[in-house]
């Protein structure tokens, strides 16, 4: 069986209280979700997010949200966007788009060029910066730079906060004084459920005004599971300590073996080799990670943290493979 570490997904299986949520909604397959069950999720996960209601939408995946995003308010506003980035959202900022502007994150900083950015705001203008970056693992942006981009009446900020429970640090207490900034967050992650596809919008006025008005039908199964998960944030809390933990000792063995590996807020790794296919002779070994050589740069993977078991396989074969190369 294949080890897969190039989706970023928990390794952890939900624990028994989500898995019996989860089976109450397959008794109810036939059924679309009651209005009483999508108000229970809005409440849980404003709750969870320290933001009234009004301001919450879930969503069948934040990938889908973001798409929708793009598509909707692209049409009338160039769209830029930070690369790389979450590739769905370059790739539908590349399919719906009038205008694209990149604002590249230049290694080895991948920090984001803010005086680029703030001249591009000349025009109507949707800007998306996942935070942290998705594959670097950085940080980008701080309340600062968040404010500059807000207090411009040309822009509209979408910040994906996909891994924030990993850095504990969000702008969405920001979305009652900004009606152009919104925020899009996923379940996937912390909460291992990428399987349930949820994912959620909290959005200033201007985007809830679109959003508000659209009847999303979310699956009985996901929706029950996601509740039971955010209403028990202790097992989140668990998942994100052991990742961490995982993650950093993962990070000092490969710089031990002398790969330069960079610092992560996120549940995965930016690692630079100067080894030729070391994507595809880690696949040939069953160990999957994303090769970024096709969609930025070559000599670059990124490697998501998996159990302990299957991080100390990728390692002994990431060390197999430093040995070969050098012999």
């Amino acid at each position: 069986m294949k080890i897969k570490l190039n989706m970023n997904e928990i390794p952890y299986p939900p624990p028994p209280n989500v898995i019996q949520a989860a089976k109450k909604g397959l008794l109810l397959l036939n059924r679309y979700a009651s209005p009483q069950d999508r108000e229970l999720i809005t409440k849980t996960l404003a709750k969870y997010s320290g933001v009234p209601k009004k301001h919450i939408i879930a969503y069948p995946g934040s990938d889908l949200i973001l798409r929708e995003i793009i598509h909707i308010f692209s049409k009338d506003r160039k769209v830029i966007i930070v690369y790389p980035t979450f590739f769905p959202t370059f790739f539908a900022a590349k399919q719906f788009s009038r205008k694209l502007t990149k604002i590249l994150l230049e290694p080895p900083r991948f920090s984001l060029n803010t005086d680029q950015l703030y001249k591009e705001l000349n025009e109507p203008s949707l800007v998306i910066i996942d935070n942290p970056n998705n594959p670097t693992g950085k940080i980008l942006l701080d309340k600062n730079i968040v404010e500059a981009i807000l207090e411009n009446t040309n822009a509209l900020l979408v910040i994906d906060e996909a891994y924030y429970e990993f850095t504990n640090f969000t702008f969405a207490d920001m979305v009652e004084e900004y009606p152009n900034l919104a925020i899009a967050r996923t379940i996937s992650k912390a909460c291992g459920l990428a399987g349930a596809r949820i994912g959620y919008i909290i959005g200033g006025e201007m985007f809830m005004d679109i959003f508000s008005s659209v009847s999303i039908m979310l699956p009985q199964v996901s929706l029950f599971a996601a509740i039971e998960a955010i209403k028990n944030p202790n097992y989140i809390k668990k998942n994100v300590l052991l990742t961490i933990n995982e993650r950093e000792r993962v990070r000092k063995e490969l710089r031990g073996m002398g790969f330069q590996v960079y610092l992560s807020k996120t549940n995965f790794l930016l690692i630079k080799t100067d080894f030729p296919s070391i994507g595809a002779k880690l696949a040939e070994r069953g160990i999957l990670v994303l090769d970024l050589t096709d969609r930025w740069l070559s000599g670059y993977i990124r490697v998501a943290i998996g159990t302990k078991k299957e991080n100390d396989v990728f390692l002994s074969n990431m060390r197999d493979i430093a040995r070969q190369a050098n012999c």
